[in-house]
């Protein structure tokens, strides 16, 4: 992450987070590296469906694809970037392995979308991660790492 913090000052680029199934664990390793405070604008880790919509998800997308799909994961993105008008926007959504009694549409507890967000371009990168490590730590970890190497590689 230190790689990604170094690229985004020296861009003079913005980054701001809304998460749910990694719990703020993006933000912690952004955090966690000096200076990081000149590029990180906010983050939220919205567990419930009701604060995604309070951020600007669309209970609508939300119904239609379900809170786990790679248009939630876009919805959050693009709406946390919105909010804080920073320059790129990250949304995580999935199930880390286990069964969500209030979202129970499908098997799939293995699956997370992610999606980072370029305003300045109108860009969305869309990736999902299946994750089958043993913790949920673990799989955090995987998913964090994920999204830094595709920072490193859209970050100029």
């Amino acid at each position: 992450m230190k790689e990604v913090v170094n690229k985004l000052l020296k861009a003079n680029k913005t980054i701001s987070t809304m998460e749910s199934c990694t719990g703020g664990s993006l933000a912690s390793a952004i955090t966690n590296i000096d200076l990081s405070s000149d590029v990180m604008h906010f983050s939220a880790v919205t567990y419930s469906n009701e604060f995604k919509v309070k951020f600007g998800v669309s209970q609508e997308i939300i119904d239609k694809y379900t809170v786990y799909s790679k248009e939630v994961a876009r919805e959050m993105a693009r709406s946390i970037t919105e909010f804080t008008k920073s320059n790129y926007g990250v949304g995580t959504t999935g199930r880390l392995n286990c069964k969500d009694i209030r979202n129970d549409f499908d098997d799939r507890n293995d699956i997370v979308n992610i999606c980072i967000y370029d305003r300045d371009n109108d860009i969305y990168f869309d990736e999902e991660i299946k994750v089958t490590l043993n913790s949920r730590q673990e799989n955090k970890n995987l998913i964090v790492e994920r999204i830094a190497n595709v920072l490193n590689e859209i970050i100029r």
